[in-house]
């Protein structure tokens, strides 16, 4: 489900919450953040389930326009290309997607299911659902993409479902845009008669040893690390340095010294990205500032141990 970067955003805000709390309990925080990354997979299957819930409305309302005393002619034969989408009806058939949703007892567009409407009148104000409604030709590809275009611009940017998953768990603002992303490509890649699985979410095995092994060594290893900040840092007191600062640092030496199969260049521009989106406008300087320096020292001490060519 979740990708390296994803991985190191999770690692951050668990490392900066057990220091944040001064807990030792090294244990509990890991549970915490296995569970954390599978909770990704709830928030993409109530993505999905939002486009089949959103199709469900739209049939209601047509069955109501239809039974109205004064129907128009429109109302009494409307378009049916929605309703029939062929991308959102192989969503609905995903064997992997109701039993997922079964057993995890995922209920929330039956619970809280004002966000549907909103969605549902967003995408009737759409140029883009008006432009496929009126399209004479209908097929697969067509269906996909119209699909594809009304997620991108009517439901992953909407503010209310937006606030709706912050309210439910805070983890999620940062997953949704993986989340989004993996579901454009899901869609993308659904063939003609094929079932939409869940099997490519699974986070791999290697990916779950590098989420618990970058937790376990940061917190294990932190201290180790300050004499080569101070060092690289002599016009700063440690504890002046933004916080989000000093693990992403550490975080990143952890890499260094630790991750053998990583490359430098890699681990040092994983954290410039994520100071950007997590720290301040000039963190991504200062932190690639000091990395730079730590690792030239590494260089020549020869304290690092990458293997394979092109890791250093």
């Amino acid at each position: 489900m979740v990708n390296r970067r994803h991985i190191r955003i999770k690692v951050l805000q668990s490392v900066y919450a057990i220091l944040q709390s001064n807990s030792d309990d090294l244990a509990k925080e890991e549970k915490f953040l296995q569970f954390s990354v599978k909770k990704a997979t709830d928030l993409y299957v109530l993505q999905l389930q939002l486009l089949v819930e959103v199709r469900n409305l739209a049939k209601e309302h047509l069955e109501i326009k239809k039974k109205k005393h004064l129907a128009t002619a429109e109302d009494k034969n409307p378009s049916l290309k929605f309703i029939q989408n062929q991308a959102i009806q192989a969503i609905e058939n995903s064997t992997d997607l109701n039993e997922y949703v079964s057993s995890r007892k995922i209920e929330n567009w039956k619970n809280d299911r004002e966000y549907v409407r909103v969605i549902w009148d967003k995408i009737q104000e759409n140029d883009t659902y008006k432009d496929y409604l009126s399209a004479k030709e209908t097929n697969f590809k067509n269906d996909k993409v119209f699909l594809m275009q009304i997620f991108k611009e009517v439901i992953a940017p909407n503010d209310k479902v937006y606030d709706y998953y912050e309210s439910l768990n805070l983890s999620w603002i940062d997953d949704l845009p993986l989340v989004n992303t993996l579901i454009l490509k899901s869609i993308k890649q659904l063939k003609y008669d094929g079932t939409f699985g869940l099997k490519e979410l699974e986070t791999k095995e290697e990916d779950q040893e590098f989420l618990i092994d970058l937790f376990r060594k940061t917190i294990l290893h932190q201290n180790d690390y300050i004499d080569d900040i101070d060092d690289k840092t002599p016009n700063w007191d440690t504890d002046r340095i933004a916080e989000v600062d000093l693990i992403l640092i550490k975080m990143a030496i952890t890499e260094f010294l630790y991750f053998p199969s990583i490359p430098t260049k890699v681990t040092i521009n994983e954290y410039i990205e994520i100071a950007k989106d997590y720290s301040t406008v000039k963190s991504s300087f200062f932190i690639n500032g000091v990395l730079d320096k730590i690792l030239r020292d590494y260089n020549k001490s020869k304290r690092l141990n990458k293997i394979g060519r092109g890791l250093l």
